[in-house]
């Protein structure tokens, strides 16, 4: 019995001792998917609209990743008074939201730059990531509009921006942008 006692207080010990905190907290995480959100709903008069909040993780040897669903604008629907949604409706939204990817592109980056400035205990070689899926109606007209946009950057090469030790062409070479 004192055997198996000891076995058993020896097994808590290692696992205990295995088991480390992460790097990056989630109450560290917190504050920069509000900050995120507030960014996404106040850069205009005119924001995005936030189909759920922003979530981050931090992933051990890789870095931090922040998600988020959005509408790049509002657009018509359809209710009992108005139940067919004009070609030249769907031509307007089309066209704004075309023309507001740009800008989302650059709200991407300046958040990954906060966050690296932000999160101090991510290591410089880790990776800052921003993901934002980008909701549509089946209705719409998705031509020219990815689904999905996500950049990513080593912490170093944000935080050197940041700092100004670089410029932003330099910058946008180290960011990974794909759209799918």
């Amino acid at each position: 019995m004192k055997r198996l006692l000891c076995v058993m207080l020896l097994s808590g010990a290692c696992w205990t001792a295995s088991v480390e905190k992460p790097r990056v907290s989630r109450a560290a995480l917190q504050p920069m998917e509000k900050s995120f959100d507030r960014r996404m709903q106040t850069f205009s008069d005119d924001p995005f609209n936030l189909l759920g909040t922003t979530r981050g993780i931090y992933l051990d040897g890789y870095g931090v990743v922040f998600t988020n669903e959005i509408s790049l604008a509002f657009g018509p629907n359809i209710t009992p008074f108005s139940q067919v949604i004009s070609k030249e409706q769907i031509a307007r939204l089309h066209q704004k939201k075309v023309a507001r990817v740009p800008k989302l592109r650059e709200m991407m980056r300046d958040m990954m730059v906060a966050a690296a400035a932000s999160l101090d205990t991510v290591p410089a070689e880790e990776r800052v990531v921003v993901g934002v899926t980008l909701f549509q109606f089946s209705w719409e007209d998705s031509s020219g509009l990815p689904a999905q946009i996500i950049m990513q950057a080593p912490r170093k090469a944000l935080l050197d921006y940041q700092a100004g030790r670089t410029k932003l062409a330099a910058l946008e070479a180290a960011i990974r942008t794909q759209e799918l």
